[in-house]
Parts: structure tokens; C-alpha cells; sequence
């Protein structure tokens, strides 16, 4: 492993009260006896790091799934840990749903430090929560953000999903208003994807589930990211737009960062790994105090500015002295950039390269 000074760090909680059809992550149906086994695996996990890393520094933790709160009583001893071996400094960041939403859960989120919350609403429309599955019912979505947006959280993301089954651009823009007119801090439009190993993919459990076409995403995609500005929102991602002021909400635009669970993903210097994504695998593997990596790649030089490239990209920014800074002379990159200019897809705003609306929808 490769010596680092510090890291942020993803916590992965797989357990799911429902299972939605059209998610690709590493999830498995809540069982009690499931859960002190895996959160001492995680444990075990965390102190195989320090024993091998030492006291580095830990920023930003994000804890998603799965649904994590599904254990939050259990996530105080997990973080408490994390502080106990590394330096954490940063915040942390937590995924929900909207009917895990009590007055208990949102007191256990806060009593955690979670700082940064999202919220999988994907639809205030029934007709598109029952179509991908969701248990819930829009009338739920209005009292739950708002006993999340009281707490004090520094930011409540709002997921919203477009692109469904017969979902028009009106209603995805309506969705997107109602978000915003019930005071998120930040919103984040994505559209349905068919990943082949989901269910939605296999249409193995909704069989009238067709991914809209190309052009029908196009047009969504203008309008909602339209709506979002002429809203003064400010787009952060190129699926996500947050209020002035506001601490962004983001899971996945982290350089370094360690991932502690099943299925995880952790990048490092010149090394990205998974660990098992079998709930059982993994525990057992921790509990004989190994590691559980299932997948391990090196990164070369070139694949880590990529890396770095993609991610500026998806935050639709791309720094121009960070830019020359990491690939110099590197034609094949400069021609990119010149290629992506000229197609219009980013335009060179002085200290940044910025995706323009196009850019972020390619």
C-alpha cells in the first residue's frame, strides 16, 4: 500500500429495507442478524488501516448504500472508531430515505455529526414511485424534508430521478420546482439508468420499464438544467445545482479516498481496489483480520490524470493551471481539450474550462 499522509473515506451500509429495482449498488434485504456481524467486520476493517497506514489524516467521511439508515444506532461506534485511529477533520455525509425520516432517525443523524444529508425522493409523483418501486407515497416527501431541513444540517440534498417510463418534460420540471419551492439546499436530477446487472436492466421485475430514447433525454435534460438556473441555483455537478452559499453535497468527487465495507472502492496512489461485495465474504475475511479485496488494479501515471480529468469534468470544471500542471505537454490531452472546445462541449473561461450545458449532458 502506498505510504499517504491523507485520505478521505467511504463508509458502505448494504442493508435495504426494499430492494428498488433500478439500483446498481451493492445492496442485500435488512436482517437483524445481519448487522452487529458486519458493523464488527467494518471495525476489524478500520483497525487493519490504522495497523497499516497509521495516523493519517481523514477529511470528508461519506456513508451510503444500501440504505444506512437502516443502522444508525449502530454508525456512533463505527466513527467514534474512525476518530480514535486516524485525524478526522472534515465532514461527514449520510444518504437516506425519505420514510426513514422520524424525529429518532434525524436526532441519531445529528447526535453522529452527519453535516451533509441526501435524500433518495427520486418522484413526488405516485405513479412514478410505484413504477421504479419505491414504498412510499408522495404525501410523506413534504414533512420529511422538512424535519430535515429544521435540524441544522449544512446541507439537505434532494435525488431526484427523470427520464421514467412515460414521464413528460412538464412533469420532471414539476418535480424539480416542488423541490425547490419546499427550500432544498440542493437538488440533484438524474435519469434512470439501465445498468444490465440491475433488475431494471434485466427487466426481470418491471417489464414495462424502457429507457427513454435519446432525443427525449436531450430535451429533459435542457430543460431541467435550465429550470435549475432561471431557479439561481448554481450547478455544481452535471446532474447536481445547489443554492448560493451552501456547502455542496457530493459522494463521489473525492481524489484519494478509502472505502470500509462490502463492495467498497478505495483509490490510492497508483492503486484502486473493490473489496468482496458478499456481505458474508466480507465478514468473514475481517473477522480473520485479512483484508477483503476481490479486485485489485495499479494505475499508471497517465490513467491517474485521467482520473483526475474525469472527475473535473463531472464537477464541470476543469482548473486550467491544475490542467497544465498534471499533463504538460502531453499531446493526446491537449488535443482533447482543443477538440471539446471547439465542439463547443466546454468553453475557456479564463482560470477554468467549463462545461457548457451540451458538455455536461454528452
Amino acid at each position: 500500500m502506498p505510504p499517504i499522509s491523507s485520505a478521505d473515506l467511504y463508509i458502505h451500509i448494504p442493508f435495504c429495507r426494499s430492494l428498488c429495482p433500478y439500483c446498481p449498488y451493492n445492496r442485500v434485504p435488512f436482517e437483524a442478524s445481519l448487522v452487529e456481524p458486519y458493523l464488527r467486520a467494518m471495525q476489524s476493517e478500520i483497525d487493519t488501516y490504522r495497523s497499516r497506514i497509521g495516523d493519517i489524516r481523514i477529511g470528508s467521511i461519506y456513508i451510503g448504500g444500501g440504505t444506512p439508515t437502516t443502522v444508525t444506532d449502530g454508525l456512533g461506534p463505527i466513527v467514534e472508531q474512525v476518530r480514535r485511529c486516524f485525524t478526522h477533520d472534515g465532514p461527514i455525509g449520510m444518504e437516506t430515505t425519505p420514510d426513514d425520516l422520524d424525529e429518532r432517525t434525524i436526532e441519531g443523524l445529528r447526535a453522529l455529526g452527519v453535516n451533509l444529508l441526501s435524500i433518495g425522493v427520486q418522484s413526488f409523483d405516485d405513479r412514478f414511485l410505484r413504477l421504479i418501486g419505491r414504498r412510499y407515497r408522495a404525501s410523506i416527501l413534504a414533512p420529511a424534508i422538512s424535519r430535515a431541513l429544521e435540524a441544522g444540517f449544512e446541507s439537505v440534498n434532494l435525488d431526484l430521478m427523470f427520464a421514467l417510463p412515460g414521464q413528460t418534460v412538464d412533469e420532471s420540471l414539476a418535480d424539480l420546482r416542488t423541490a425547490v419551492a419546499l427550500g432544498a439546499n440542493q437538488v440533484t436530477c438524474y435519469p434512470l439508468f439501465t445498468f444490465p446487472y440491475s433488475s431494471v436492466g434485466r427487466r426481470l421485475e418491471l417489464d414495462q420499464v424502457r429507457f427513454p430514447n435519446l432525443r427525449t433525454r436531450r430535451q429533459m435534460y435542457r430543460a431541467i438544467h435550465d429550470e435549475a438556473l432561471a431557479q439561481n441555483l448554481e450547478r455544481v455537478s452535471v446532474w447536481g445545482f445547489k443554492q448560493s452559499g451552501v456547502t455542496a453535497f457530493s459522494s463521489v468527487t473525492r481524489d484519494n479516498y478509502i472505502g470500509i465495507g462490502a463492495g467498497a472502492g478505495t483509490h490510492l496512489p497508483k492503486l484502486f481496489y473493490f473489496n468482496t461485495f458478499s456481505v458474508d465474504a466480507y465478514t468473514r475475511s475481517c473477522a480473520r483480520g485479512e483484508q477483503p479485496v476481490a479486485l485489485q488494479m495499479r494505475m499508471t501515471d497517465a490513467m491517474e490524470r485521467f482520473y483526475w480529468l474525469y472527475w473535473r469534468l463531472y464537477e464541470t470544471s476543469v482548473p486550467r493551471h491544475g490542467f497544465a500542471q498534471r499533463f504538460g505537454d502531453d499531446d493526446r490531452a491537449r488535443r482533447l481539450l482543443q477538440l471539446a472546445l471547439q465542439l463547443r462541449l466546454l468553453f475557456d473561461a479564463g482560470e477554468n474550462y467549463v462545461l457548457t450545458e451540451r458538455g455536461s449532458f454528452w
